[in-house]
């Protein structure tokens, strides 16, 4: 069950970012703005409200240390929002940046690099903008990273050196590009990746198994090891200090988001409504091949699941016992009612939302054997 769980909205949650210490979170309800949300008691209220972008939000992401926020949209653009004084009233608001991306199509995702000196906006003009700040002209430029993508990037992810980008995209890759930047980065120490980073150096490229877009990637927490889930039902890992490379098919729907807990532990989750706790230990490399299948968190409701279709919508005793006629509405056993769009770490759990937030505590739960 889960640990904490609120209702945000009746629209669905799209993207969401907490702030460092969690008392505030940033959520897209489906639309073109952005909603900061602060805890009170039991209940997450709205405390500001972020309106700049013209079409809807794809992602959000909250730098911890600078507070500092970044969304892209579908209107093909990024802010960063900065809290700034009001130089009328002196109260601070939220103040936004115009980033200059430089694609003709729309942002698909954003996150913020480790240093927090960057951030790398993926998008559906086969490029990634790494971006980083202009002193002389107060605005944030960006660099290209192009070849060899051939379609809609859809997910990015930072490694802990600053430098390396996690991209996964429709043309049913993932890959690991060079990010540096040298009036921004220093020369980065060698890796399992490589040891010359120029920026667009492909340091690693691979396909789905069966051909299906890559939705999400996400380095280990040390850096070591790759994972990416794709539209073909499964989650590979990678370890190319090993050489190693692990394909994992699961028998649900696509998994869309995924973050690592510990170096041999990830959370991942999607259009089966539920999130999956993967793990494994060392075998050839750091986490090594999972020993066992994905453990579902909310496993309380495994037992009956496991034995109706996934989906299935028929009388009395069908998943959630739905029942016969009337609206033909199914409630699923699951906690949520729709795909998770995105997880995201809480004080060493993932926090997801999709209409709801739900707040998981990983340590009460055990990968299915």
């Amino acid at each position: 069950m889960p640990h904490e769980q609120y209702n945000i909205a009746q629209t669905p949650i799209t993207a969401h970012a907490f702030n460092a210490d969690r008392s505030n979170v940033a959520v897209s309800l489906n639309d073109n703005t952005v909603q900061i949300l602060g805890r009170k008691g039991t209940e997450w209220t709205t405390i500001d409200t972020l309106a700049e972008h013209d079409k809807i939000i794809t992602s959000i992401d909250w730098a911890p240390y600078t507070n500092r926020i970044v969304t892209s949209s579908q209107d093909r653009n990024a802010y960063v929002w900065q809290e700034t004084p009001d130089p009328e009233t002196g109260k601070v608001v939220w103040k936004p940046t115009l980033v200059l991306l430089r694609i003709n199509r729309a942002a698909t995702h954003v996150r913020w690099s480790p240093k927090e000196d960057k951030f790398a906006v993926a998008s559906g003009a086969r490029a990634i903008a790494v971006c980083s700040f202009d002193p002389e002209n107060n605005w944030w430029v960006s660099k290209l990273l192009k070849k060899p993508i051939r379609s809609t990037v859809l997910s990015v992810d930072w490694h802990p050196n600053n430098v390396l980008i996690a991209a996964g995209s429709a043309d049913m890759k993932a890959r690991v590009l060079s990010a540096y930047i040298k009036e921004v980065d220093e020369k980065p120490a060698p890796t399992v990746w490589g040891s010359k980073l120029p920026f667009n150096t492909i340091c690693g490229e691979y396909g789905s198994p069966s051909g299906g877009w890559v939705h999400t990637v996400g380095f280990s927490p040390d850096g070591d090891a790759l994972a990416f889930a794709s539209h073909d039902s499964t989650i590979s890992l990678v370890y190319p200090g090993s050489g190693a490379i692990y394909n994992i098919r699961i028998p649900t729907l696509p998994l869309t988001t995924l973050t690592w807990v510990s170096p041999f532990s990830l959370i991942a989750a999607g259009h089966d409504c539920q999130p999956y706790l993967f793990s494994g230990a060392s075998a050839g490399g750091p986490g090594g091949p999972p020993k066992a299948g994905p453990g579902r968190l909310n496993s309380a409701a495994f037992n009956t699941f496991k034995n109706a279709d996934s989906r299935g919508s028929g009388g009395v005793g069908a998943i959630g016992g739905a029942k016969a006629g009337g609206s033909g509405e199914t409630k699923l056993l699951t906690v949520h009612q729709n795909t998770i769009t995105s997880v995201r770490p809480f004080e060493g759990g993932p926090g997801e939302v999709a209409r709801a937030l739900v707040i998981w505590n990983v340590a009460e739960v055990v990968a299915l054997q």
